[in-house]
């Protein structure tokens, strides 16, 4: 399996995930299990299958997110030396010429991307037209809804 791209913020956010998971969690619901089996016959206990089905989600969390951070390629923006060009993990505030609006976008993996905080994804389409782009670049992206442009104003590495 090849390496995914992470942020150190994203990986941070997983691992404390995963900490949850098995330190509160896990334990939590083998309490649960365990308190329905004393109430006798199993077969007609829901207390003890919703138990069981919740241990089935959290285990199946807990593999996908160990699963990910030993494929993950943990990038520290802050150490790279970009020469003012956008990068993976970068911060970039752009200009959406036809609207003049301004947006602000960190580029980051597929797993940590959240359009609401600003977080977009390296294979989405903006942070592919804004990857290599330095400022007072103009990128050129291809929309479902047609070209949008945006004029990079600002690259942050944080």
């Amino acid at each position: 399996m090849s390496k995914v791209p992470l942020t150190v913020r994203g990986a941070e956010k997983l691992r404390s995930e995963l900490n949850e998971l098995k330190g509160v969690v896990r334990p939590r619901i083998i309490k649960a299990i365990a308190d329905a089996r004393e109430h006798g016959d199993l077969r007609e206990n829901a207390e003890y299958h919703a138990a069981r089905e919740q241990q089935g989600f959290v285990e199946g969390r807990i593999k996908d997110i160990e699963a990910k951070l030993s494929n993950a390629q943990i990038i520290d923006v802050k150490t790279l030396n970009a020469g003012g060009r956008v990068v993976f993990g970068a911060t970039v505030v752009a200009l959406e010429t036809a609207t003049d609006e301004e947006h602000t976008y960190q580029i980051v993996g597929e797993d940590e991307a959240d359009i609401r905080e600003g977080l977009i994804s390296v294979s989405s389409p903006i942070a592919r037209a804004l990857i290599g782009k330095s400022e007072g670049d103009v990128a050129v992206v291809q929309a479902p809804g047609g070209e949008r442009e945006f004029e990079v104003l600002e690259v942050r590495y944080e």
